[in-house]
């Protein structure tokens, strides 16, 4: 392996920290890397498996103030590049307009989520204000530039989906709808457009847009909601977009005393249907629940078939065996919420819908192939989690056809990432390619790359690739097939 150091950051976090997502498996990066041929120590790589594997982490450098949650921490790129049987990695931080005057500073200034944003100490980003942008949430490549968004809305960061490279920021997105663009910008390989939302506590509360394959932003519509509202996910077909509207979200009583506490309302699930082309919006009632992640939607004559995860508890309640970190560690704890993959069928012509549970499996995170982003799927690959954790223990193959499943499990003590399906050159078939995700190992303190055929996960990985550094665990990651 050749590995250069480009840049060290300097250690600016608590001598003594304990904090749970700032040390173990969530310990932050300080180096900068290039490195090219990478170590294969087992296995080895398929030749027909092209392209760049993404993936954006939560990686602080500074302190908060107040107290800490994982999803504020400052964005840092990982990215791996195979060709011909060979790879390559780079990783760098994202270099927001909040984290330069942070480090200029050398101090936080702008409190987190669960802070109240009275305690920040300039104006900053986000869906309620006073928060820094840290674009640390999602990472996806259009128009030739990977863009990092952050969960609370701001701006669309750009960088050079090859060297990782910064290349600014996209200058229509941070006065989109008035909100910024949240994370989950969503993709359709099969035009090229590039589906984006925001939202925020001023009416009309949402926004829904259409990029152009060039970057253009070339429509934007208001979709007004009842009040301000908490989404995280937008699902497409190949003629709509569908948005949700779930009773977890402020409390109206705190928010107009400018408190931003979450709670469960007596309300139904909404889900909203957006022309792509731009229209009316049609509305549907669901069972209470909050989705943070679709799995797919596709159109099946004049029904919208809707996959996602089902909550059965959005809001579990603290573990008092977890000290001082109860209340965080159950606000990200997929296991203790119940998430399991679920459907719904809107029906257009009579407006009802109708849903099932798919499987019964706790899972969250999920892949598909990318062709087949608002169209007819079959499978998914989806991430398991260790209970008590927001850490990926293994990962799901799930056969929406025949209800089959593979699982494979890590040993605990080493971690997943989120692993795109990264299809095989020249596959005619949806499941023909690979699955693909970085590894943390706390237990020999190293990372690799693995790589799975998306046919066989349960058998485990078929290369393994090392990793100049154990790197944090993170959350979203895309995969970019080789042009």
């Amino acid at each position: 392996m050749d590995v250069r150091v480009v840049r060290r950051y300097e250690n600016l976090l608590p001598a003594d920290d304990d904090h749970p997502y700032r040390t173990g498996a969530w310990r932050p990066n300080l180096v900068e890397y290039d490195a090219d041929h990478l170590d294969v120590v087992e296995g080895a790589l398929p030749a027909d498996l092209g392209g760049i594997y993404l993936r954006n982490t939560e990686n602080p450098l500074l302190p908060a103030i107040g107290r800490y949650h994982p999803f504020d921490g400052d964005g840092m790129l990982h990215a791996i590049r195979f060709r011909d049987g060979r790879a390559s990695y780079c990783n760098r931080m994202v270099r927001t307009i909040g984290l330069e005057e942070e480090l200029a500073a050398r101090t936080p200034l702008w409190a987190g989520i669960i802070e109240s944003p009275a305690r920040s100490l300039r104006d900053g980003w986000g869906a309620r204000g006073r928060m820094k942008d840290a674009s640390s949430t999602d990472v996806v490549v259009h128009a030739g530039r990977a863009l990092t968004s952050f969960y609370q809305c701001g701006d669309l960061y750009a960088h050079d989906p090859d060297t990782l490279e910064s290349r600014g920021r996209v200058p229509w997105a941070e006065r989109f709808g008035g909100f910024g663009v949240s994370a989950h910008p969503k993709l359709d390989e099969n035009t090229g457009e590039l589906l984006v939302f925001g939202y925020g506590t001023a009416a009309p509360y949402f926004a829904f847009g259409v990029v152009a394959p060039s970057g253009e932003l070339v429509r934007q519509q208001a979709v007004p909601l009842p009040g301000p509202r908490l989404p995280h996910d937008l699902a497409f077909t190949e003629h709509y977009a569908i948005v949700g509207d779930f009773p977890l979200f402020w409390d109206e009583g705190l928010l107009a005393k400018g408190g931003f506490r979450p709670r469960m309302h007596d309300l139904p699930t909404r889900f909203g249907v957006v022309p792509r082309a731009g229209g009316d919006v049609r509305w549907f009632e669901a069972a209470p629940t909050y989705v943070l992640h679709f799995i797919n939607a596709y159109e099946d004559g004049s029904t919208i078939v809707l996959d996602g995860y089902f909550q059965s508890d959005p809001l579990p309640k603290p573990d008092p065996a977890d000290g001082p970190w109860a209340g965080l560690k159950k606000l990200v704890d997929i296991d203790a919420m119940g998430t399991r993959p679920h459907r719904w069928r809107l029906d257009l012509a009579t407006g009802a819908c109708r849903e099932e549970r798919l499987f019964d499996d706790i899972s969250e995170f999920p892949s598909i192939h990318g062709k087949r982003g608002g169209r007819r799927h079959r499978y998914a690959w989806t991430m398991t989690a260790k209970p008590g954790w927001f850490l990926f223990d293994g990962l799901l193959r799930l056969d929406l056809e025949t209800g089959a499943t593979q699982r494979f499990r890590y040993p605990d003590g080493v971690y997943a990432s989120e692993s795109p399906m990264a299809p095989r050159r020249g596959a005619t078939t949806e499941d023909d390619g690979y699955i693909v995700t970085f590894v943390s190992d706390t237990v020999r303190d190293r990372s690799e790359c693995h790589v799975f055929d998306a046919r066989d996960v349960s058998a485990g990985p078929i290369a393994k690739v090392a990793l100049p550094e154990r790197i944090a665990s993170g959350t979203h990651a895309c995969w970019v097939p080789a042009s």
